[in-house]
């Protein structure tokens, strides 16, 4: 009998239609980015990160950029956990990597203009991901055009009431 239930909870559990791990498709032109709420369009620089929080069941959120990503990952108390993933487009092909291992080049047209396209091969001037990551905050550091943005949004909503 222990075996009948453990084969029937496998199999419950492998028919539940939600993965537990890698990236997710989006539903291009009408998911939008978790940190800055613009819809994804762009299908060769796009991430996404699946996490746990708590004990709770992988969660997956969308992002337009790499950035984005980056920026919304900093605060997280489980942003370092080994079961955290980070999946972002190859900057070539469209299909997507593991931004962890990925190798990223500047001079990228992208959504939220951070600069940054991944590819699963190495390039001569290619950043790891700590430097991609390095790269971004500098970016978002110098300019702030996109937190400024995202906090008078913010501050307008608040001091009027109104979206």
């Amino acid at each position: 009998f222990p075996f009948v239930c453990l084969l029937a909870v496998l199999v419950l559990s492998a028919c539940s239609g939600e993965p537990r791990t890698g990236a997710v498709a989006p539903k291009w032109d009408r998911d939008s980015c978790e940190r800055c709420r613009m819809v994804l369009s762009d299908r060769f620089h796009s991430a996404q990160v699946r996490y746990r929080a708590g004990g709770e069941r992988s969660k997956v959120r969308l992002f337009d950029d790499i950035g984005c990503a980056v920026i919304w990952l900093r605060d997280k108390p489980w942003r370092d956990d080994p079961t955290t993933e980070i999946w972002v487009n190859d900057h070539r092909t469209g299909d997507w990597i593991d931004a962890r291992s990925a190798t990223f080049v500047k001079g990228q047209q992208t959504p939220m203009e951070y600069g940054l396209g991944a590819q699963g091969t190495p390039h001569p001037q290619g950043l790891g991901f700590v430097e991609a990551e390095a790269h971004i905050l500098d970016v978002e550091k110098r300019f702030n055009v996109h937190g400024v943005h995202l906090r008078e949004t913010g501050d307008a909503r608040s001091s009027t009431g109104k979206p």
